[in-house]
């Protein structure tokens, strides 16, 4: 119960300090919320790709499988997030962003 206390407080701090790496250096990745509609996710994939360099998931990148809206948007957006330093709103996305605790990285695609 005492853990369950101080680890909501610290993600209550966390969240008001603008920073989610967790205290124990546990990091964490912005992916598009599942719930999410094609437009959002294009719109999120236009917009992160302005400003970091999204050919990790063009055709024969390492993220480029699966070839869908919801993994490009979830690597752009994640690719976005990292480079602004993990603060929680640039995550947000008009809300189609999810910030998580498991590193989504799967086979060669590497989120960071």
């Amino acid at each position: 119960m005492a853990k369950a206390i101080l680890t909501l407080l610290f993600l209550l701090s966390s969240y008001f300090s603008g920073s989610l790496t967790l205290v124990d250096g546990q990091k964490t990745w912005c992916v598009a919320r599942p719930s999410s509609d094609e437009m959002a996710l294009e719109q999120n994939i236009v917009f992160a790709c302005k400003y970091v360099n999204c050919n990790i998931f063009n055709e024969g990148g390492p993220c480029f499988s699966p070839d869908n809206s919801m993994n490009h948007a979830s690597i752009a957006m994640n690719l976005y997030y990292q480079s602004k330093g993990r603060d929680f709103w640039n995550c947000n996305f008009g809300n189609s962003g999810l910030v998580v605790l498991t590193d989504p990285s799967y086979g060669g695609c590497i989120y960071g």
